[in-house]
């Protein structure tokens, strides 16, 4: 990507950010929902929603186990009470840590649908790719719907939905994936991350570190979820702006500032703490990046 583009879309990306100001109040920028984590894998809805908080807020509820032994609750009554947060919501996050535990996956099924049906923006990752891998309708056409794949989710869903998949040509794979699905955003992670809808395509290839953390991903999916959530401010006119970015863009935009924030936050943490990096490295630096590309 040359400067002049960049440039271009950093303009862009700032106009969707709220300016801090005395006259907000607590979540009228936007709220999260972040589902996930499981009795395997608690860490990675941790840095999602840690991504988030960084530069919004946070609340917890333990609604969702796995297996339905010694578990008395049924999917359908565990989707009921996740989505009685959804009128107060405005982006959700599903899939960091979700396993595919058979009551896992039908619980995230029936949660994007009641999502869909408020018309909130939805960030899907890791094991949500699972559940969209096996049943493609439940993201299919749904335009709000932003899809994070790593290299091997990537084929996977390529493969679900006979798209052919061609190392060679990232950006046109990305796009007809995205078009397979009715539109919805594709992050295809990777040395470069490639950033589709069924029109556009860009590239995100702004150095990272060369350590790959686990759990890079899941901050991804807070940030993005946190752009996403300003471009819903952003809609409703919280602040004053000229409104020329309309809301088929958003989610392209989110996206691509979530990844080149994420691969700035990984690159610092690298050149601070080389081979010894964590994942937690990475997630301190998002104030500093942010400030740095957004706010100076």
């Amino acid at each position: 990507m040359t400067s002049k583009n960049l440039n271009a879309l950093l303009i862009k990306v700032k106009q969707l950010i709220p300016p801090l100001s005395a006259d907000f109040h607590k979540g009228q920028a936007g709220r999260i929902c972040v589902i996930g984590g499981s009795e395997e894998y608690t860490g990675a809805p941790y840095f999602s929603s840690m991504a988030a908080l960084r530069i919004a807020n946070l609340m917890v509820y333990p609604y969702m186990r796995t297996s339905e032994k010694n578990y008395s609750q049924t999917p359908q009554q565990i989707t009921t009470k996740v989505a009685e947060l959804f009128p107060r919501m405005h982006v959700i996050v599903v899939g960091p840590g979700l396993s595919r535990d058979k009551l896992m996956q039908e619980c995230a099924r029936g949660i994007i649908t009641k999502a869909k049906e408020k018309d909130l923006a939805i960030v899907l990752d890791a094991d949500a790719l699972f559940l969209v891998q096996n049943h493609p309708d439940v993201v299919k056409n749904y335009k709000k719907a932003v899809l994070t794949p790593n290299v091997n989710e990537f084929k996977r869903l390529c493969e679900a939905l006979n798209v052919g998949f061609d190392e060679s040509q990232k950006g046109g794979t990305a796009q007809r994936l995205s078009q397979a699905l009715g539109g919805v955003t594709i992050v295809q992670k990777g040395k470069v991350d490639v950033i589709s809808n069924e029109e556009q395509t860009l590239c995100c290839d702004i150095p990272g570190g060369l350590k790959r953390c686990g759990g890079q991903g899941d901050i991804l999916s807070g940030v993005i979820a946190t752009f996403l959530a300003w471009g819903k401010a952003y809609q409703a006119g919280l602040w004053e702006h000229d409104q020329s970015i309309t809301a088929s863009e958003i989610p392209l935009l989110a996206s691509f500032a979530g990844c080149k924030i994420v691969r700035e936050c990984s690159r610092v943490a690298f050149e601070k703490f080389g081979r010894a990096t964590q994942t937690s490295d990475i997630l301190k630096e998002l104030g500093s990046v942010f400030q740095k590309d957004f706010e100076r």
